[in-house]
């Protein structure tokens, strides 16, 4: 087994994180009159602040929002490391850009859903008709990736998990605690994390950043 991994390598190819620039560049061709783009918007911007699993934003219920002064509380009632249905609390704060605002955005959407119950985010049809089914775990990568080619960005290397890489990613960049991200993403183990901490420090405290070069 030694050999098999000097021969093949055992560093892990995972999906390109998203960035706050990203997902600017996502949006800049959505029309906030079109359902479909609303929808888009708050779906990105949910599952980038709140760092979630597909199977996490997806499973979200209307029920499960609760909105005050500070933002936006969701309440995730089971997820892949919650086998016991304890369930989360995750906050989502108003964000300070209209446009990326992951509060105002889900605000917009719950404006054109005009539904107090049932799933949050839903399928829609080709005649811009919603739908009550929710949306699929598969779909919130094929969303990505239809924005990201209207963008002209490169789409093979984005995925749903994109957004939650993003999220730890960024925040690492910006020297945010390990705690207070793991509080974010769920993550329950500190090495798992760590994996996004690297990349995400590479110039944060850089050797060469420091040498008068």
């Amino acid at each position: 087994m030694a050999g098999i991994r000097r021969s093949k390598g055992t560093a892990q190819t995972g999906k390109r994180p998203l960035a706050a620039p990203d997902l600017r560049a996502l949006f800049a061709p959505l029309d906030s009159r079109r359902i479909l783009d609303v929808r888009d918007r708050a779906l990105l911007l949910v599952g980038f602040a709140g760092a979630f699993r597909r199977s996490e934003l997806v499973g979200l219920d209307v029920s499960d929002l609760a909105f005050n002064t500070a933002g936006l509380i969701v309440n995730i009632r089971r997820s892949k490391t919650d086998q016991e249905w304890q369930g989360r609390r995750v906050g989502i704060p108003y964000g300070s850009t209209p446009a990326t605002c992951p509060v105002r955005a889900l605000e917009a959407w719950l404006a054109a859903l005009g539904a107090d119950e049932g799933p949050l985010f839903r399928a829609i049809n080709r005649h811009g008709q919603l739908a009550g089914r929710r949306l699929t775990a598969q779909s919130v990568a094929l969303v990505i990736k239809r924005l990201a080619a209207q963008a002209g960005m490169e789409a093979d290397d984005l995925a749903g998990h994109s957004l939650r890489a993003g999220l730890a990613t960024a925040a690492a960049a910006a020297g945010v605690p390990e705690r207070a991200i793991m509080a974010q993403t769920g993550h329950r183990s500190l090495a798992t994390l760590r994996k996004y901490i690297r990349e995400g420090s590479l110039f944060l405290e850089n050797a060469a950043a420091q040498v008068g070069l």
